[in-house]
């Protein structure tokens, strides 16, 4: 019997990008396999998230290269973006705070920041079966009643999470999903992506930081940007090492590994 060959989730070919003069990224390649769990890392003004924006078609590689998603280099970019779903630290200032989690959850559905129904239909029994168990997953069903402006940060973006599955995406970008956590927060959040990782069907997750000990053992492949430019990319336990990092950051630094993790030490 003949071979199925496997379609790439995201496939990115020498992709430079310009604005105002600059050069923001500078011949990036990359490649997502269906499922892989990927953490791109990198300074402030690295590109990490002019990368995602490329990726997801909304910025066209004015400079050059080549984007396919699933196998495909032109798609229709409005259904594109329902694929890939897109989780901030910034998305949930835009969420209407008097939305029940709910109806946040299921707005994903739509493309919209704020469920409204009309002509273009309405949420389903299924829709709000499937809100509620991508709520289960990250632990936070009991908040289905609850506003989303009474929230905690943490909560907020587990419930963004749970929105983001509605449309089925085949990856997730989540872009600095704890920038303004504190310590707590953080942990509790993490650790729930780390048990989300786990799940079977789970798409594939892309998480953007500069924050080494962000990176959980679920993120088996590193990117490494630098200026635009990829450092390095592989498998995780071979790109958290002191020689790659001390390039990456400039610094001298000593790394503790403690649970999977990497925890580094300015010295």
């Amino acid at each position: 019997m003949a071979s199925v060959k496997r379609v790439r989730a995201l496939e990115i070919r020498n992709v430079s990008y310009s604005a105002d003069g600059k050069r923001i990224l500078d011949s990036v390649s990359w490649a997502v396999e269906g499922g892989e769990h990927w953490a791109i890392l990198g300074p402030n003004g690295s590109g990490k998230t002019t990368l995602l924006k490329v990726a997801a078609g909304y910025l066209w590689p004015n400079q050059g290269g080549k984007v396919y998603r699933k196998g495909k280099a032109l798609v229709n970019l409005p259904e594109l973006r329902k694929s890939i779903g897109w989780v901030t630290s910034t998305l949930a200032a835009q969420i209407p705070p008097r939305e029940d989690v709910m109806r946040t959850v299921m707005s994903g559905k739509f493309a919209q920041v704020g469920l409204v129904e009309g002509p273009w239909g309405k949420p389903t029994g299924k829709d709000y079966a499937h809100a509620e168990a991508y709520l289960e997953q990250m632990g936070c069903c009991y908040l289905k009643h609850q506003e989303f402006g009474t929230l905690s940060q943490g909560e907020q973006q587990k419930v963004l999470i749970a929105r983001a599955r509605m449309t089925r995406p085949y990856v997730i970008f989540l872009d600095e999903p704890c920038a303004g956590m504190d310590p707590g927060a953080r942990e509790n959040f993490l650790s729930t992506l780390q048990k989300l990782g786990r799940q079977p069907k789970v798409p594939a997750l892309v998480y953007v930081t500069h924050h080494i000990e962000e990176i959980l053992p679920l993120f088996t492949r590193t990117l490494i940007l630098k200026e635009g430019r990829v450092l390095r990319q592989g498998k995780t336990s071979d790109l958290l090492k002191l020689d790659v990092l001390e390039k990456l950051y400039d610094v001298s630094l000593s790394i503790i590994k403690r649970k999977g993790r990497y925890w580094p030490i300015v010295t």
